[in-house]
């Protein structure tokens, strides 16, 4: 699913250089489960969005599902991402001006998957996640467990052969928190392929393996739980 290799990501202003990610590499297979953990500014993120193709990296090649992928423009990785890829973010990332329905349809506008479909499959994952009481209401008016739930919903609606999540649990309490890395368990064991970054490492150990980062490199991996 993913094979980085050399994988070195520079940020350069007028003043400074910085070293996001030095030499990385790592692959990731199909339907596997991997947490990536280290102190903030190790580069987890920056890592993130390089999987996620939301940035390129500097020097280095990255293969996503067999295709070399490390040199797209933004319009080539925006067409990848579409249907590929799924994301969950610490801050749920949801619009407020919109329902939950319109919230979740959204990856679905953009697929162009006819209406009567578009209701059938958020019918479905909004009774798999419960939210589905939720629809008609807002983000402003659901607790911060049930808005993840709904990033959630959002995030694997169209079906992505990735899903990828930055801090998932970041914003919540224990219950919730425990209550999502469930929920993305059990997506993994019904064949999703996921990467989360977490500081926790009581929620790393769901995956099958972490990855430890440190100063932009890997400096360990090891089997989770």
């Amino acid at each position: 699913m993913i094979q980085a290799a050399n994988i070195k990501k520079i940020y350069t202003t007028d003043e400074v250089e910085t070293t996001a990610l030095d030499s990385v590499n790592l692959n990731i297979n199909e339907g596997e489960f991997v947490s990536v953990m280290g102190p903030s500014g190790c580069g987890k993120s920056t890592l993130l969005n390089i999987f996620g193709l939301l940035d390129n990296p500097t020097e280095g090649t990255y293969q996503f599902a067999g295709d070399e992928v490390s040199r797209c423009s933004e319009k080539e990785r925006a067409d990848l991402r579409k249907g590929n890829i799924g994301f969950v973010f610490q801050s749920f990332n949801l619009i407020d001006e919109l329902t939950i329905y319109e919230n979740i349809e959204l990856p679905l506008l953009y697929l162009k998957t006819p209406s009567k479909e578009r209701k059938e499959k958020i019918d479905a994952v909004a009774d798999r996640l419960k939210i589905a009481h939720r629809l008609k209401h807002f983000p402003q008016q659901l607790s911060g467990g049930q808005q993840q739930r709904v990033a959630v919903a959002r995030a694997i609606i169209g079906d992505p052969k990735l899903i990828l999540a930055d801090e998932p649990t970041g914003n919540l309490d224990s219950g919730n928190g425990e209550e999502i890395m469930n929920l993305l368990t059990g997506l993994h064991e019904q064949g999703a392929t996921i990467v989360i970054v977490t500081h926790s490492e009581t929620y790393a150990e769901y995956a099958q393996r972490i990855v430890r980062l440190f100063d932009g490199h890997i400096v360990s991996e090891n089997m989770g739980s």
